[in-house]
């Protein structure tokens, strides 16, 4: 199998939503990586509800600040998932190497990170609605990328 591209959450503040994340990474192979800091500990009972015995099987990488994330990002392509996209992700060609950046639930990511990342895509949905819930756009788009990847 190729390499799989990495998710990264942006400082990530909903305890359940990374947990549920950390399982799909963990299912579908994915490596997580994680921009500090959290809105939450890793020792919160709701975390570790959702989470169960999955953080036991996944490779999630902390950074301790985006400043130390972009650094060690500098010649990697980032790929920024976010309501304010301009391009489907379904007509986006993903690459093994991808990080795919999800933002905080609560705010997304800040505008000085929205003009560091050239590729920002969004997940169409009815315009009635705000957003989907991270871990479900976690699903969405690894899937697309694994599924892209495999016919390549």
């Amino acid at each position: 199998m190729s390499q799989i591209p990495k998710i990264a959450l942006y400082e990530p503040d909903i305890p359940q939503n990374t947990a549920a994340i950390i399982r799909t990474c963990a299912c579908l192979g994915a490596k997580l990586e994680i921009i500090e800091p959290c809105g939450f500990i890793l020792s919160d009972k709701r975390f570790k509800r959702v989470v169960m015995d999955y953080m036991d099987f996944s490779q999630i990488h902390f950074y301790q600040s985006a400043e130390k994330f972009f650094e060690e990002k500098k010649n990697h392509r980032i790929v920024l998932m976010t309501t304010k996209g301009s391009l489907n992700y379904t007509k986006f060609k993903f690459k093994s190497n991808d990080t795919i950046l999800f933002g905080r639930e609560s705010a997304g990511v800040p505008d000085k990170v929205h003009k560091l990342i050239e590729n920002r895509l969004k997940i169409p949905m009815n315009n009635q609605f705000r957003s989907l819930n991270i871990s479900s756009s976690v699903a969405i788009v690894l899937a697309e990328s694994l599924r892209q990847i495999e016919l390549n």
